[in-house]
């Protein structure tokens, strides 16, 4: 894992108490995401600058389409965001959780 999810890794196992169990580096199909919560289907990806390039952005564009396609939302989260503004990414994350 990069420094960046084991940081939100961190952060997303707390959340098991409030009955949100996480998984990392989960193989969904063809794809292995960053973390995922089964109850409700949801993936978060956290990404770096690479993700800002044409060919990335048209690899994550497929991925995604196949994974909401499996029923999952994709959440994405930047390096920077998870550096800089952890309380907004979990808040974030949290919002996608409880449905609002």
């Amino acid at each position: 894992m990069t420094p960046q999810e084991t940081k939100l890794w961190t952060r997303l196992r707390a959340l098991k108490p409030r009955g949100w169990k996480f998984r990392r580096q989960v193989p969904l199909g063809p794809y292995i995401v960053d973390f995922a919560c089964f109850r409700p289907k949801l993936v978060i990806e956290v990404d770096g600058g690479q993700q800002t390039y044409d060919r990335h952005q048209a690899k994550d564009r497929e991925r995604d389409a196949w994974l909401e396609g499996q029923g999952f939302q994709v959440h994405r989260a930047w390096n920077h965001e998870v550096d800089g503004e952890m309380d907004a990414v979990l808040d974030a994350i949290l919002r996608v959780l409880e449905g609002s």
